[in-house]
């Protein structure tokens, strides 16, 4: 029997289980490191240079993954903004939360979820927030959502959203509760001199930190200042962007190539303000007890095109965007590898070897569970966690997954008509799942949560890491075998979501 094909049969005995580990710390490091995480808004996997941008300049990203380990098959849990928080903070696939789409209506993460800040009090770590939260309305509103504070933030400083009055001087900003007014600056560069300022003002230094900066950039309004714009205003930069790829993704006609530059320009901003929060962390000795992932939340935005508008809106503010997933398929939104295989950088001194690369998959929803087993915490029992512990991912070893990781996308208006709901991971195996075509008569969560995939294609990445060449009729077999562990996993966790916005919202 085919070895992917027994595996997927142990899946469905084994579906819906949380995962052991099989890394542990040496005793030589310390039991409460220090914990940074740095997620980018919409960066994607090729838009860096130490994963082969030939244009974009990243010296601080390039610096940083020569003192770590660079993850090649680093994923984002979810094709959106939201839902990837969602899972990051949780370790659960975002529709187990509820997050069938971004922060809006019933979609926002329920005070009782238990969350990285909240389960690291309980081993005495203080907590700062800072940036883009997008998992309730930090503003004070009538249904009184939980915030930073309710999921264990002892500090924050965020927007609800993107700053869509910015990226400069926004006016939305709110600290622990109270509006902050109108900031000077950029958006990264402001978020990140907060970081540096809780981290040599504010914490307790007797204390370890967990800290999670969350930039605006390079999403949506993308205005850089002028001098790293000019960096990529040359015919050189003209001729170089006619070989990035955007991940098979049409574009539009009309021309928008001026505006690169403003894209390339906010990606090396954003690289300056990481590597300042780095040098702060530094400077301040924290350098060898301090594990840092900076990553990003989904796939690269794409300009507005025909197909996803059908003529009735237009959305200027995409035309500068530039992004690339690399050799991937897919862009934001898309269950294809590009819309959530995004950069992924970890550096622990005394832990993780220098300059190395790993190609063994981390997801979004890894992070709660590996970080609770480097602290010594054990999993709360009454949770099923989609993640696994999984520092092995940063010292390229494997980790055996009991259930396959499975990616959804966004159920709303723009997408449903146009784009695969879900793709599933087995080895080097994906499998693209569609719903049946929703009649023009049934409402949109009627057909969602009544319906379950009916057509599929295959797609074998350790030959095809572009999708291109589509296996399911050649291995029906395959197909078989790993649709009805997709079929449960569907079910299961977009059920499980409704129930939980139904009970505790």
């Amino acid at each position: 029997m085919n070895a992917n094909i027994k595996t997927v049969f142990e899946y469905l005995i084994l579906i819906g289980t949380s995962a052991g580990c099989s890394f542990h710390k040496p005793d030589d490091l310390p039991r409460t490191p220090n914990i940074v995480v740095f997620l980018a808004d919409d960066l994607g996997y090729g838009d860096v240079a130490c994963y082969g941008n030939p244009i974009i300049k990243t010296p601080n990203l390039d610096k940083f993954s020569k003192e770590g380990v660079i993850l090649t098959d680093c994923h984002a849990a979810g094709t959106v903004c939201s839902p990837s928080r969602a899972a990051l903070l949780t370790g659960k696939n975002p529709y187990r939360s509820g997050f069938y789409n971004i922060l809006g209506g019933n979609i926002f993460l329920a005070s009782n979820e238990i969350t990285i800040p909240k389960i690291l009090k309980s081993r005495g770590y203080e907590t700062c927030f800072v940036g883009k939260w997008h998992l309730s309305v930090l503003e004070k509103n009538k249904r009184n959502d939980p915030g930073p504070s309710e999921q264990g933030f002892d500090y924050w400083m965020g927007t609800t959203h993107n700053a869509f009055d910015g990226p400069a001087n926004t006016k939305e900003f709110v600290r622990n509760g109270v509006p902050v007014g109108q900031v000077t600056g950029w958006y990264c560069d402001v978020i990140a001199n907060e970081a540096s300022y809780w981290l040599r003002r504010k914490r307790d230094t007797s204390k370890p930190f967990f800290l999670y900066v969350a930039s605006h950039e390079p999403h949506t309004p993308i205005s850089p200042p002028k001098k790293y714009s000019d960096m990529y205003d040359s015919p050189k930069v003209d001729s170089l962007e006619k070989t990035i790829k955007y991940g098979y993704v049409r574009r539009p006609e009309r021309n928008i190539a001026a505006n690169k530059k403003e894209y390339y320009g906010t990606v090396t901003q954003l690289d300056n303000s990481f590597g300042k929060l780095i040098s702060t962390i530094d400077s301040l000795g924290l350098k060898e007890n301090t594990l840092i992932f900076i990553t990003s939340d989904n796939g690269p935005e794409n300009p507005v095109t025909v197909e996803e508008s059908l003529d009735k809106w237009e959305d200027s503010t995409r035309d500068k965007c530039f992004g690339s997933p690399g050799i991937y398929r897919g862009m934001k939104r898309y269950v294809y590898e590009g819309g959530h295989r995004v950069p992924g950088i970890v550096r622990y001194p005394g832990a993780i070897p220098p300059g190395t690369k790993s190609d063994k998959l981390f997801n979004g929803t890894d992070l709660f569970p590996t970080i609770c087993d480097l602290v010594g915490i054990q999993l709360p029992g009454n949770i099923t966690y989609d993640g696994i512990a999984n520092f092995n991912a940063f010292l390229n070893k494997e980790t055996k997954r009991h259930v396959p990781n499975i990616w959804f996308y966004p159920n709303y208006e723009d997408t449903y008509f146009r784009l695969p709901e879900m793709e599933m991971r087995s080895g080097e195996y994906t499998l693209i799942g569609w719903l049946p075509p929703k009649p023009d008569s049934m409402k949109l969560d009627n057909w969602f949560f009544n319906n379950g995939p009916v057509k599929y294609e295959l797609y074998d990445l350790s030959s095809d890491p572009g999708q291109q060449n589509d296996l399911a009729y050649k291995n029906p077999e395959i197909v078989y075998s790993l649709k009805v562990t997709m079929a449960k996993l569907w079910e299961r966790m977009r059920d499980e979501g409704k129930r939980n916005n139904f009970i505790n919202k």
